[in-house]
């Protein structure tokens, strides 16, 4: 094993290896920060080119955009309010008011380096426990995916703030959107209103993207062209690593949650962010600054965003199971490539599996110094004029969205999440829970009836095995804290 590991560290420095991860980085960067262009599509977009190279330096590529896409979201979330990938949604609350208070340098720096520390803290899961944690996902059926899904949406307390029952309306029209198209049970027509293309179900790009990227486009319409941020000296802002040292036990917690979630297939950045932001405003001395500028809030998301990247090559090398769906773009690639994923890969071509495993933290190396060498370049977005930067970024929305499945359909969509978007908060009603319930009301609700199947019809299957009672105990505690902390807030409001 040691001989492996040596050689595979050899392998990685070899140069075609190190230009395959700095363009797969390069691209990822401009793939993630761009709205509407999900990492999925990055990925995919440059699995051609690995067909030709040799599967270290095919592997390695793909990596280096899956893991630098999954970062770049946070970009456009912080200095338009439009998350370029769908797990830096919660970075956007914080970020984007960071941005509007003259803080968009500060803010990005914060994801940089969360980012950097949640990456290579699952990277280093990677490489010491991928097999053991492999075995531990294995215990994951029906009873746990509906528990964990359930404990997902309890983030929507969390984020609702002291409109709880507005946010629990809008978990659950974003589950009510998510059941729309075929029932994945027994395949019948569910709000589809003889609409061809709502036979698929709503995809979550145009949802995401209307919800956050339109939706701000015409709230600033409505404001009037008005700078995003009245700080022009913005790149003379200084910042290093003890910058992040408040946010440290932040970070940690966060990268834990995140490679936690990215070792279970079928849950993604989303899932992981939510989690740890959930957690960073529930045990912080201020939970009524998030989603007004606190950045802990960035940090907490971010991290927990980027922790999910390597956590989700475990399954995916060691079982054949792609952890979310940049992998199983890369599932595809290992195939293409000859190679087998599962128990054998490590034994017939360990090198290369372990090349990619500590490749994996080099491509974490290289995009914190990539993306610190573009940052000033991205922080200039907001000196750009609004009348000029905003009917740009509608039309990257649009192309966008179409680019997903070459269906108009999917623009018409995108729109009307964006009304919603725009319409909803002016009432007290947030977004991120909508999004929480499209992502998750499918998980939850496939998960549901195949566990009811395996039970007969008993609801007692979910407090029967341990996994299940361990989920089912966080919600109850999740519950208690938020319904604490609204309790807390008003007290403090009336003194």
């Amino acid at each position: 094993m040691g001989d492996i590991i040596v050689q595979a560290l050899f392998n990685i420095f070899e140069w075609e290896n190190i230009l395959a991860i700095v363009l797969g980085v390069a691209f990822g960067l401009f793939i993630g920060s761009m709205p509407g262009l999900s990492v999925t599509m990055g990925v995919a977009l440059m699995l051609p080119l690995t067909f030709g190279l040799p599967p270290t330096s095919g592997i390695l590529l793909l990596v280096g955009v899956y893991c630098a896409g999954t970062y770049a979201g946070s970009i456009s979330a912080i200095l338009i309010n439009n998350p370029g990938t769908i797990g830096s949604a919660t970075t956007a609350a914080d970020g984007f008011n960071l941005s509007k208070q003259g803080r968009a340098y500060y803010a990005l720096n914060i994801a940089i380096y969360a980012s950097v520390a949640g990456s290579l803290f699952s990277g280093i899961v990677l490489f010491l426990f991928a097999p053991s944690i492999a075995n531990f996902a294995l215990r994951f059926g029906p009873p746990e995916y509906f528990m964990l899904a359930m404990f997902g949406l309890t983030v929507v307390t969390m984020v609702s703030g002291k409109y709880l029952l507005n946010g629990l309306v809008m978990a659950c029209l974003g589950m009510l959107i998510a059941t729309i198209g075929l029932d994945p049970i027994e395949g019948t027509y569910r709000f589809t209103f003889n609409i061809d293309y709502l036979l698929s179900g709503i995809d979550i790009v145009p949802a995401v993207v209307g919800l956050f990227a339109v939706a701000e486009i015409f709230n600033q319409m409505e404001q009037g062209a008005k700078p995003i941020s009245s700080d022009t000296e913005i790149k003379k802002e200084k910042f290093s690593l003890k910058n992040m040292f408040p946010f440290k036990k932040t970070i940690f917690k966060s990268s834990i949650i995140g490679v936690i979630v990215g070792i279970i297939p079928g849950t993604g950045g989303v899932i992981g962010s939510a989690l740890s932001y959930n957690e960073a405003k529930r045990t912080s001395k201020n939970p009524e600054s998030y989603g007004k500028g606190n950045p802990e809030g960035v940090a907490a998301s971010e991290s927990g965003n980027n922790g999910v990247t390597g956590a989700t090559l475990i399954p995916m090398m060691t079982l054949g199971i792609p952890g979310d769906a940049p992998t199983a773009v890369l599932l595809g690639a290992l195939m293409v490539q000859g190679l087998s994923p599962g128990p054998d890969l490590f034994s017939t071509n360990g090198i290369i599996a372990y090349s990619v495993i500590t490749g994996f933290i080099l491509v974490t190396i290289i995009m914190f110094i990539e993306a610190k060498l573009a940052i000033k370049l991205f922080a200039k977005v907001i000196n750009i004029p609004p009348y000029f930067l905003w009917p740009i970024v509608l039309v990257l929305c649009l192309i966008g969205t179409y680019a997903v499945d070459n269906n108009m359909s999917s623009v018409v969509v995108t729109l009307f999440f964006g009304i919603l978007g725009y319409i909803l908060p002016k009432y007290n009603y947030p977004i991120i829970p909508i999004l929480l319930g499209i992502v998750l009301g499918p998980i939850a609700e496939t998960s549901l009836m195949q566990s009811l199947v395996i039970s007969n019809g008993s609801f007692l299957i979910f407090l029967t095995r341990p996994i299940s009672i361990v989920f089912a105990v966080l919600i109850v505690l999740s519950i208690i804290f938020s319904i604490l902390g609204i309790l807390r807030s008003k007290k403090i409001q009336e003194n």
